[in-house]
């Protein structure tokens, strides 16, 4: 009985497993098929490459089509590579990105753009922002806020001031790990990481870890060198670092809030067009005087338009003068967004529109 069960499973097995082969002959033949057209496309083509909006419609189509078993977000990521290996047939693009590799920012632009890119690491946001508007990089990726820490300053001053037009958005979960070559967690004496991920992990560490000392860095994936090359220490990191620097797993998702997620926005020198889910970033200033900020909103209540950020910055150019940081449901060509927009033109002192883009794809 047992070997005719065991004949039976056999059978059953090799059935699939040449069905599975059957089907993988077709995806590679129907693979090379989209290739040969996005090839074309790109010979026929006079603007960029890389179309956002395109890209935005066909993996939001793709996700509500999905039928199963595979889940929408694996759908979404497969489909990802395949669009990034096509587009890399008829331009490679080179993203500039806070690095070194390894770092979260750098696992933003492979969610965004796949792997068949050329990912360029800076030293800083300020590096970052350089590496696109010289021409040196064709995109460049920035973190623009947290859901735990709040907003990264220094990406907001800087885009009040850069050519760069944001052409798209990555909401990127940040799971951090306790990365170390230590046995035990007992062994851990000191923990490495950036002081935002000492931040978001600061309840665990006091309950884990209350006698190592916690020592701030300039980034994760310099947190999980340090810890690579020294005996007793660890750090905060991703995956990515933990495979890049051979270090093992002490502790998985270790942050506090357990939807921490990081914002980032994709910068470039051509504007996105319409995808049919977009959001409008922009900067505006204020008069200092009563109802001033009530007199910019309202445009926006007038005619529909949903506000999902108001952030403010000092200015720099006077004492106790700020700028609002703003961020609206919509594509500044769409006609609610255009009418108060053009409104509040003519209220703000200073008006600058950062860009309309898809909405980052969950």
């Amino acid at each position: 009985m047992a070997n005719d069960d065991n004949r039976e499973e056999g059978a059953a097995l090799g059935s699939h497993r040449a069905a599975i082969d059957a089907i993988d002959r077709d995806l590679l033949r129907l693979l090379n098929e989209r290739a040969a057209h996005a090839k074309a496309i790109g010979a026929l083509k006079t603007g960029a490459a890389y179309r956002p909006e395109r890209e935005a419609q066909v993996l939001r189509g793709l996700r509500d089509e999905n039928p199963g078993p595979l889940s929408g977000e694996a759908v979404a990521g497969i489909f990802r590579e395949i669009m990034s290996a096509c587009l890399a047939l008829e331009q490679k693009l080179s993203v500039a990105y806070l690095g070194p590799p390894g770092t979260f920012s750098h696992s933003a632009v492979t969610q965004h753009f796949g792997s068949f890119i050329a990912s360029e690491p800076c030293a800083s946001i300020d590096e970052v922002f350089r590496a696109a508007e010289s021409g040196r990089c064709d995109h460049a990726v920035v973190p623009v806020e947290n859901s735990t820490e709040g907003a990264v300053g220094r990406t907001l001053d800087l885009m009040s001031q850069t050519p760069l037009t944001i052409v798209g958005e990555i909401k990127l979960r940040v799971q951090q790990q306790l990365l170390a070559k230590a046995a035990a967690l007992e062994a851990v004496t000191k923990v490495y990481a950036h002081a935002q991920s000492l931040a978001q992990c600061v309840q665990w560490l006091a309950r884990h870890l209350p006698r190592a000392d916690r020592v701030p860095v300039a980034s994760n994936a310099e947190a999980a060198r340090l810890a690579a090359a020294e005996p007793g220490a660890a750090a905060i990191a991703g995956e990515a670092a933990a495979a890049l620097y051979q270090l093992d797993v002490l502790a998985a998702h270790i942050e506090d809030e357990p939807n921490n997620t990081t914002r980032f926005w994709v910068l470039g020198r051509q504007a996105s067009a319409r995808s049919g889910k977009d959001e409008t970033s922009l900067i505006m200033s204020a008069q200092n005087r009563p109802g001033a900020v009530h007199a910019l909103l309202e445009p926006f209540a007038k005619h529909g338009v949903s506000m999902s950020r108001l952030e403010s910055r000092p200015s720099r150019t006077g004492l106790w003068e700020y700028l609002f940081f703003v961020d609206l449901e919509g594509h500044q060509d769409d006609p609610a967004v255009a009418a108060a927009l053009a409104e509040l033109g003519k209220r703000a002192p200073f008006l600058k529109l950062l860009g309309s883009y898809p909405a980052a794809i969950l």
